[in-house]
């Protein structure tokens, strides 16, 4: 072979390699419209095969719809206990804030601070007396205390009926009502 006949053969090889890669890029091109014409047919023929199913695939897809469209509407605000305007020498309550229980007591202890580090894995926290008093016990406020950011978080208060009646301490002002 001369190189003349190399040559054109390299170009015979080029040119057809070029027209092979032009229908490929075309049928890349086209690929999409056929795929959703595909998927138009697929379900077509469902509905020509299996009516149920694709009736009640049209069904849930506008029952979510629905319920989609109509969730927002009746958004309710969550609140929580608020702190009352606690007075020094007025009588309140103690009432736990984060209980729904009757039995539940309020932890009186003898620094503000405490009750954030509460801890109640020892007997001693459990047993001693006048540290966990019932609620609905009635309470004259002493002091009020500012913590956290927040006015008056704590309050001493002095106990005026029960076993601990002249007893002092202090408690989270959210439970004294």
């Amino acid at each position: 072979m001369s190189n003349e006949e190399n040559t054109e053969q390299v170009v015979e090889t080029e040119q057809t390699a070029e027209a092979e890669v032009t229908v490929e890029v075309e049928q890349v091109v086209e690929s999409p419209s056929a795929v959703s014409g595909n998927a138009l047919s697929a379900i077509l023929s469902l509905k020509e095969k299996n009516p149920k199913v694709f009736f009640g695939a049209i069904g849930g897809i506008v029952v979510l719809l629905i319920l989609i469209m109509s969730g927002g509407d009746d958004a309710k605000i969550v609140t929580g206990p608020t702190i009352k305007n606690l007075a020094i020498g007025q009588k309140y309550v103690l009432k736990s804030a984060n209980s729904y229980d009757p039995a539940a007591t309020v932890r009186l202890v003898a620094v503000p601070g405490a009750i954030a580090a509460y801890d109640d894995t020892e007997e001693a926290d459990r047993s001693t007396p006048c540290q966990h008093i019932s609620q609905g016990t009635p309470v004259s406020v002493l002091e009020l205390q500012d913590a956290y950011g927040t006015k008056n978080a704590f309050v001493k208060v002095l106990i005026e009926d029960g076993d601990c009646k002249g007893k002092d301490g202090w408690a989270l002002a959210i439970d004294v009502q």
